[in-house]
């Protein structure tokens, strides 16, 4: 703040009246110069909106008290000061021995805003005036300026408090930025010390601003060498430096010069062994240098997790393994990390004090003792953290995490985060349903529990020719300290349960009744359970666990044997329940009903439950014995999701349920061919009921968010789909229907929101395809299966930043090497599925492995000749889960599998043919090494003589078809060995 003061020769004794002329600093002289407006004492400063420019005149008394905020703790409240005892600057201005002290008109150029501001905050009664994020500055400048040390201890005094309070409401980031310059500017050495740890606290917040790539450098790093820096995730903190340093290049190259790369300063700083394998693979596209410094960390870490460890201890560079749990942790996200064991869960949360010399020898003492599973380690390191635990934490996410010891994770939840409402720990195979127990033995204030895996492919629907079951290998020993004592023989234990309202198990079948009625410990509070394709579970065990779970009111029980029985205990009144008359029958009080591949229910039961479903948001019967008759029953006004799918309802019956739900966002009507016509006796049944098409329906009522449509589905003109379907995020279009290529061209104009395209036989062409590519500015997912048109190579040559998963399924049978290059420059995808595309030879692995280093799934059918000559550029996409080769060169070696599981830590689901196989056929460990892999399918061919062909002599008329699938399924408890006739 720059200015000056100059005296006007009044001509008068000034005696204790002053008149203070402030000219704002920005105004040059001589640019259309105003008069002075008419003076205004300090009373009515306050109430001037707007101030006037560029001057204004102040009346002011020199002696006259004004009251002011104490100076100190100890100073007593509202002492009286006077004008120049409140600044230095009036000070040595008004009261200082110059002759112009006495002078009666003062000139000073300054900010005017600030320094009405200091005016108003000396002028007025103490705690009048309230420092805000818009004040703060102004008065700083003001104070600083006119050298006011009581405002000055004010601001800093409420900047310190500010900054220490705990809100979920960040102050403005632009707010900070502009303090965080202005200290520097000024030497304010309380903002540079306060800045850094206030945005570590807070980090979580702060990298969801869109100012956060206006932090200056040198903030920045202060901020993430904060020991209070607080993330989610390590992933977090890595993709927010990333995303910093691509928007500030220019910032990056006036980094210190002693930094060997200055965009890999600021990187230094992440703790690369905790990244999730999937993220670490990706950054090879744009940081190829520090993705190969990242991959190559962790991977060595999994290959001797212990070893790595112990070498860490011993340089002293444990920091570097512990996650970043600090006292303001509301998260820890785990996910997808294969190299996280309970070692590095443990040191995580031991106080810094205790990882001192002395206990560094004695871990590593047990640690080269011991196998590192054994209770003894884990008794001495629950010793040293019970003197630390962490009450913000409610989330941990230990999902895809496979080396984590789970009996013993539990203790360490149970230790370190007495407030934990939320544990995931998803597509984790080795979690067996003890583990389950002892979690709700251990930790009973958890109110949302996911154990999901991946479902079962093998239906029962499907034609099994045999099976076999195997104990699984290696499975972790018991401890009979988790399990001595059995919850549900003690029913004094029973209250313990009273959190747990939502608990998922989604894919365990190998959970058995016996099972399932042990979860109904959690009678008082289980109010969500998903249990979608446990397919060892009975209608008998089901209805069991509805009868005393009665608080229920949300159920995934897709693909389940749930049928008649359970259907009668959902309908029929219970005796145990206590609510009025209506509502206990728990059927009525259903929020959430997924009941799609439940082939065990009836038509009557089916009509029964739609009768009493009333209040019901979500309905899914997709594959059910669903009919108009049953659909007609239902009269619910709430609903927001419905999937009928593959039903034989009409629009009889679905016209009136689409009338009365306006809520709805979310309709899946594919596979249902008689919404084209109408059912006789149910037309006479609803009285005449007069209904338009589907579209006309659909068109009038709904304004949908998620679509899935094929027959009855036929849009001519734009104009028909919109607004309804301004909305939507999520499309798929199949048989039965095909769609106009107006509306198929119109479509990032009808849906701007779209993030999803499924396409199944519709006619497309480079006009449609290019179109969606480049205006559908969201579009994430694009799927084309076995659609017809011109389609051609030119139809991708086009950018789509934000697509992730691309399904090219028997539409791009030109696809060359050159092509695939052309999708590997312009998408950055992690899921990949390429069919027919015959003119692919051995070369393709090594494009696809370079250019999508982080792909999780990658499947390849009728792929010309890519495994011709091995898979090895495939095995170095480390972070693959799902990986199907299917014809695509006779060269896989005989041990794939092993190979698979060792390279692909990740890895959950193969599936191979063994007319690919090098060697006819391949090797099936029992026991894998990977802890991960839930599904092997192996496709067996036979040969078929074409009887349309002639035969010529020497050549062979024969074509290999499917014969019959090999299914290895492992669950936490066995190995599965099942031959299916299918092709799955």
């Amino acid at each position: 703040m720059h200015g000056g003061a100059s005296f006007a020769a009044a001509g008068e004794d000034a005696g204790d009246a002053v008149l203070l002329e402030i000219t704002d600093a920005s105004f040059i002289a001589g640019e259309a110069d105003p008069s002075p407006p008419p003076p205004v004492s300090v009373d009515d400063l306050a109430g001037l909106d707007p101030l006037p420019y560029p001057t204004i005149s102040v009346r002011a008394d020199r002696t006259r008290q004004a009251l002011a905020a104490p100076s100190s703790p100890d100073s007593p409240a509202n002492e009286p000061l006077v004008l120049i005892e409140s600044s230095s600057y009036f000070r040595a201005l008004l009261g200082g021995s110059f002759s112009e002290s006495g002078r009666a008109h003062v000139q000073i150029s300054c900010n005017l805003e600030a320094a009405v501001q200091v005016l108003v905050y000396l002028f007025e009664p103490s705690g009048s005036l309230t420092i805000t994020h818009h004040t703060f500055l102004p008065l700083m400048e003001g104070g600083l300026f006119l050298a006011a040390e009581n405002l000055l201890t004010e601001c800093e005094r409420w900047f310190r408090t500010m900054s220490s309070q705990s809100s979920s409401l960040l102050a403005p980031l632009d707010f900070l930025i502009e303090t965080w310059y202005f200290a520097q500017e000024h030497g304010i050495n309380y903002v540079q010390d306060i800045c850094p740890g206030y945005l570590a606290q807070n980090f979580v917040q702060v990298i969801s601003r869109r100012s956060f790539v206006k932090l200056p450098y040198d903030l920045l790093y202060s901020t993430i060498k904060c020991p209070f820096l607080t993330v989610d995730s390590e992933k977090q903190l890595c993709e927010a430096i990333l995303c910093w340093i691509t928007e500030n290049t220019r910032c990056c190259e006036e980094l210190p010069p002693n930094s060997v790369d200055h965009q890999l300063y600021l990187l230094n700083k992440v703790r690369i062994c905790l990244l999730p394998l999937e993220f670490a693979a990706g950054t090879k596209r744009n940081w190829a240098e520090f993705r190969s410094k990242v991959e190559s960390r962790i991977l060595n870490l999994l290959k001797d997790s212990l070893r790595t460890v112990l070498d860490a201890i011993a340089d002293d560079n444990l920091e570097s393994y512990r996650v970043r749990i600090t006292e303001y942790s509301k998260k820890i996200v785990l996910s997808g990390c294969p190299q996280i064991t309970t070692e590095i869960l443990y040191i995580s949360v031991l106080p810094p004090a205790n990882v001192g010399a002395s206990l560094n020898k004695r871990l590593g003492s047990s640690w080269a003792q011991v196998d590192y599973r054994n209770i003894i380690l884990y008794n001495e390191l629950e010793e040293a953290v019970k003197s630390s635990s962490f009450g913000n934490v409610h989330m941990v996410d230990l999902s895809k995490c496979p080396n984590v010891h789970f009996s013993t994770a539990i203790d360490w939840l149970k230790l370190a985060f007495p407030e934990l409402r939320i544990f995931r720990a998803s597509f984790c195979l080795t979690l067996q349903f003890e583990d389950l127990l002892y979690l709700l033995l251990t930790c009973p204030w958890i109110n949302e529990i996911d154990l999901s895996i991946d479902t079962s492919i093998i239906a029962q629907t499907h034609s099994v020719i045999s099976s076999r079951f195997e104990g699984r290998g290696a499975v972790k020993p018991k401890l009979t300290r988790y399990y001595a004592q059995d919850p549900l023989c003690d029913t004094t234990m029973n209250s313990y349960f009273s959190n747990i309202s939502k608990l998922i198990l989604e894919g365990r079948n190998d959970i058995t009744d016996v099972d399932l009625l042990k979860i109904s410990i959690l009678k008082n509070s289980l109010c969500y359970i998903n249990i979608k394709n446990c397919t060892l579970l009975t209608d008998d065990g089901i209805s069991k666990l509805l009868l005393k779970c009665t608080k229920i009111h949300s159920m995934v029980l897709s693909y389940t044997s749930f049928g008649n029985q359970s259907i009668q205990t959902l309908c029929n009144s219970n005796p145990l329940d206590s609510m009025d008359e209506y509502r206990h029958v728990m059927a009525f009080r259903m929020q959430e009903l997924h009941l799609d591949g439940c082939k065990g229910i009836g038509y009557a039961a089916m009509s029964q439950l739609m009768s009493n479903v009333n209040i019901t948001n979500f309905l899914c019967l997709r594959e059910t014995t669903l009919t108009d008759g049953a659909l007609c029953n239902f009269v619910g006004s709430s609903l927001e999701f419905l999937d009928i799918s593959e039903t034989v309802v009409s629009m009889v019956s679905l016209a009136p349920v689409i009338r009365r739900n306006s809520n709805l966002r979310c309709l899946k009507a594919a596979g249902c061919r008689n919404l084209l016509f109408e059912h006789g006796e149910v037309e006479a049944m609803s009285g005449g009921n007069i209904y338009g098409d589907f579209l006309q329906e659909i068109t009038s009522t709904c304004c949908l968010e998620d679509v899935e449509m094929g027959w009855a589905f036929c849009p001519i003109r734009v104009t028909t789909l919109i607004p309804s379907f301004s909305k939507v995020r999520k499309m798929t279009i199949g048989l039965g229907t095909t769609l106009p290529e107006n509306i198929l061209c119109a479509l990032p104009d009808i849906c701007p929101f779209l993030e999803s395209l499924v396409l199944r036989f519709q006619m497309i062409s480079d006009k449609v395809v290019r179109n969606l590519l480049e205006s559908s500015t969201k579009l994430r997912v694009l799927c084309l299966y076995s659609c017809l048109g011109n389609l051609t190579s030119f139809s991708f040559q086009i950018k789509a930043p934000l697509l992730r998963i691309l399904r090219l399924e028997w539409i791009t049978p030109w696809m060359t090497n050159d092509d695939l290059a052309v999708l590997i420059q312009n998408y950055n995808l992690v899921e990949l599925s390429l069919s027919g595309c015959k003119l692919l030879d051995s070369n393709s692995q090594e494009l696809i492995s370079s250019g999508w280093p982080n792909l999780t799934c990658l499947h390849l059918e009728e792929c010309g000749q890519i495994t011709l000559d091995g898979v090895s550029s495939i095995l170095n996409c480390k972070a693959l889960e799902d990986l199907l080769l299917r014809h695509t060169g006779k060269g896989i070696g005989r041990t794939i599998i092993t190979d698979a599981i060792t390279e692909l830590p990740l890895l959950r689901k193969l599936a191979l043919d063994l007319c690919d196989a090098s060697e006819e056929g391949y090797d099936s460990p029992n026991n894998p090494e990977g802890k991960m892999m839930r599904t092997i399918t192996m496709s067996r061919c036979k040969s078929v003589r074409s009887c349309f062909e002639l035969h010529r002599e020497g050549s062979s008329n024969s074509k290999p078809v499917h014969k019959e699938t090999i299914v290895l399924e492992w669950s936490s408890r066995q190995l599965r060995t099942t031959i299916v006739k299918e092709r799955l």
